[in-house]
C-alpha cells in the first residue's frame, strides 16, 4: 500500500471518463506512486470529488488522500445509510461535520458516528504535486494503466 494515498494500484484513478477528467481537471499527483487524484473543486456546487458520496469503501479510499491534503489533516471516511437501507461512504473532515450532514439529511444514520477507516496522522509529501496534466503525461498515464 502507498504510504501517502493508501491504495496498492497506483493507475487505478480517474475511474469515470479518465481521459476527461486528466484532460480537464486539476490533479493531486501523489510524490510516492504518481497516482492521478481528482481534486477539481466545482465552483458550482462548491464541492471537491472527495466531497461526494461513494458506492463503497474500497472506493472512498481512493478519493482520502486529497481530502487529507485539502483539509491538512486526517479525514475519515463513514458509513453512512439512507432510510432505504441504501449504504454509502462519505468523506468528512471530523465527526462535528459528520453531525453537520446528518442534521441536514434526516433520512441518513451512521451507526457507529465513527470513522471505517482514517489515518493516524497528517504528513506531507516531497513531490506531491498539484496540476493539470500536460496531453503527453495524459497519454503516458493512461498507457500505463
Amino acid at each position: 500500500m502507498c504510504i501517502e494515498c493508501y491504495v496498492d494500484e497506483n493507475r487505478i484513478t480517474p475511474l469515470l471518463n479518465p481521459i476527461d477528467c486528466l484532460e480537464n481537471h486539476t490533479q493531486y499527483i501523489c510524490g510516492t506512486c504518481g497516482r492521478c487524484i481528482c481534486i477539481e473543486h466545482d465552483p458550482k456546487r462548491g464541492l471537491q470529488r472527495w466531497n461526494f458520496p461513494f458506492k463503497s469503501l474500497e472506493i472512498a479510499k481512493l478519493y482520502l488522500r486529497t481530502a487529507d491534503y485539502s483539509m491538512k489533516k486526517p479525514c475519515g471516511i463513514y458509513e453512512i445509510r439512507s432510510d432505504n437501507g441504501r449504504l454509502s461512504y462519505k468523506i468528512f473532515a471530523g465527526s462535528e461535520d459528520l453531525q453537520l450532514y446528518l442534521k441536514k439529511n434526516k433520512g441518513k444514520t451512521c451507526e457507529s458516528m465513527a470513522p471505517v477507516f482514517a489515518i493516524e496522522e497528517y504528513r506531507e509529501y516531497e513531490n506531491t504535486q498539484i496540476r493539470k496534466l500536460t496531453p503527453d503525461e495524459i497519454q503516458k498515464y493512461m498507457s500505463e494503466r
